[in-house]
């Protein structure tokens, strides 16, 4: 089993900067790509990154230029730079992981807020 937890949310005025990060507990050797969903207010989760087991990585049109997903193994750990941050941005954002060869986000941390407001 994995568990998943997610740090690093806040309050943030527009334009500012938050780095989140993400710890992979128990058996992290079992874990390939991860990603980093959001649920805005009132709004579906979407897929804001992801990251493979090698670092390649895709971003959802709203994040490119602006957030960079990065990971490291040896920690086991997923990180989620953002910059110039909106108020658009503001949600709860969570931590999700696959097995390795699956296709489905099997573990999910518990999300940490964002809020973007001056």
């Amino acid at each position: 089993q994995v568990q998943l937890v997610e740090s690093g949310g806040g309050l943030v005025q527009p334009g500012g900067s938050l780095k989140l990060s993400c710890v992979a507990f128990g058996s992290s050797l079992s874990i390939g790509d991860m990603g980093w969903y959001r649920q805005p207010p009132g709004k579906q989760r979407e897929l804001v990154a992801a990251i493979t087991s090698v670092g390649s990585t895709n971003y959802a049109d709203s994040a490119k230029g602006r957030f960079t997903v990065s990971r490291d193994n040896a920690k086991n750990t997923v990180y989620l730079q953002m910059n110039s941050l909106e108020s658009e941005d503001t949600a709860v954002y969570y931590c999700a992981a696959r097995r390795l060869g699956s296709s489905r986000y099997a573990y999910w941390g518990q999300g940490t807020q964002v809020t973007v407001s001056s």
